[in-house]
């Protein structure tokens, strides 16, 4: 009986100055979270989508206060909260921010079925980074979309799907929260995000192709050749030839539509604007007998 007590004893004794140095352990090394951080975090949306470049939502609060603890939160966004989170998360951290444009993803590829032939059967595991690691993918064109929807499924709103007439991606203007998942799926680099523009208007070079303009354009027929007429007529400066394919700076860009009107290819494409309005001929009348 007496060894039960005894061990009963030592192990109390053991556990009394266990508890004790892990208690002391625990004030010593304790690491005292910002509140501030709790208090972003409820106000973000919550998506973790990752597309402020932070590990999830979390981790972008955590950002915001070391930020506002700097000085500037400038530049920092939260892509699916928009202005109306970010107001709220500096009024908090007693900060102000430059209101930032929204943004929308486009998809810089018109290559359809139609435009851009088949020439090959791909037979493998049915996603976009597959087949473009294995590559040029079943058409003639190393650049353009591979049409497998690894875009669409990277997307956790659904603003993204894969027309199957097509074959191309279609974003859905009214679900893109810009939160950047579609861009960095691609493994071709082909969606882009881009100023969303007075009434969702843009104009883009929907090409990304760097070929030379007669392997571009028999890979398909509203390939950038990069001719540079374009550049030539924009106004603005807003257009740039690298790589012989044409970009269109959004930063610059006035929507004037001149590049569209002198594209040979009709490679750059106009969004969102109303259909040109029909001029009707006067008409002649005949002369009398």
């Amino acid at each position: 009986m007496s060894f039960i007590i005894i061990a009963v004893a030592v192990l109390g004794g053991i556990g009394l100055i266990s508890a004790l140095v892990l208690f002391v352990c625990s004030k010593k090394f304790a690491v005292h979270e910002d509140p501030r951080i709790g208090q972003v975090t409820e106000l973000l949306p919550g998506a973790n989508c990752g597309g402020c470049g932070f590990p999830g939502c979390g981790g972008f609060a955590d950002a915001l206060v070391k930020a506002a603890d700097g000085g500037s939160i400038d530049g920092m966004l939260c892509p699916v909260g928009g202005s109306d989170v970010m107001s709220k998360a500096a009024d908090l951290l007693g900060m102000a921010i430059a209101n930032s444009e929204p943004k929308v993803a486009v998809v810089r590829c018109n290559g359809s079925c139609e435009h851009r032939p088949k020439i090959a059967e791909y037979s493998g595991l049915m996603t976009c980074s597959a087949m473009h690691a294995c590559g040029a993918g079943e058409t003639a064109c190393g650049f353009g979309c591979l049409g497998c929807g690894d875009c669409a499924e990277a997307c956790s709103f659904g603003g993204i799907t894969i027309n199957p007439e097509t074959g191309l991606p279609e974003v859905n203007e009214d679900l893109c929260t810009s939160c950047g998942a579609c861009v960095k799926a691609c493994p071709r680099n082909i969606i882009e995000l881009r100023k969303r523009g007075p009434k969702n208007r843009k104009v883009y070079v929907s090409c990304v192709n760097k070929d030379k303009g007669a392997v571009s354009m028999k890979a398909c027929k509203v390939s950038c050749i990069g001719c540079g007429k374009c550049a030539k007529e924009c106004p603005f400066d807003a257009i740039k030839v690298e790589g012989n394919v044409a970009y269109i700076d959004d930063n610059k860009c006035r929507l004037c539509r001149k590049c569209e009107k002198v594209c040979p290819t009709h490679a750059i494409v106009a969004v969102n604007f109303p259909a040109p309005k029909k001029v009707e001929e006067p008409k002649v009348e005949e002369p009398k007998e």
